[in-house]
C-alpha cells in the first residue's frame, strides 16, 4: 500500500466494518507506483523477489497512481440479511462433510 506523506506510519488505505460482529465487508487501498520503493518493502519483509517479478514489470516503465477496493459479498449479504452466519450466504459453503464445491 501507498505510504501516506501526510503521517508517517500509516498507508492510504480504508475498511468498512459492519457492526454486530459481521467484520470487514470492504477493504480498498492505493497500491505503491514507485518501483524503488515496492522493490524495498518487498526486500524488508523477506520476500522472494523472483515471486513477484510479475508485479514489479508492472512498474518498470512508469506507472499511475492508482487504487482498487474490494467487496465481500457474501458478508455484506450476511450484515443486510440479518443472516447468524456467513456460510449461510455462500452458494457453496465449507461444511464438515463438504470441503470442496
Amino acid at each position: 500500500m501507498q505510504p501516506n506523506p501526510e503521517e508517517e506510519g500509516t498507508v492510504k488505505c480504508a475498511d468498512l466494518i459492519a457492526p454486530e460482529g459481521y467484520g470487514e465487508i470492504i477493504g480498498g487501498s492505493e497500491r505503491i507506483n514507485d518501483l524503488e520503493l515496492l522493490e524495498a518493502r518487498i526486500n524488508e519483509h523477506g520476500l522472494d523477489p523472483a515471486a513477484y517479478t510479475y508485479y514489479t514489470d508492472l512498474r518498470k516503465y512508469g506507472s499511475v497512481p492508482h487504487s482498487g477496493f474490494g467487496l465481500g459479498l457474501e458478508r455484506t449479504v450476511a450484515w443486510l440479511s440479518g443472516v447468524e452466519h456467513v456460510r449461510e450466504t455462500s452458494p457453496f459453503p465449507r461444511l464438515l462433510n463438504r470441503l470442496y464445491p
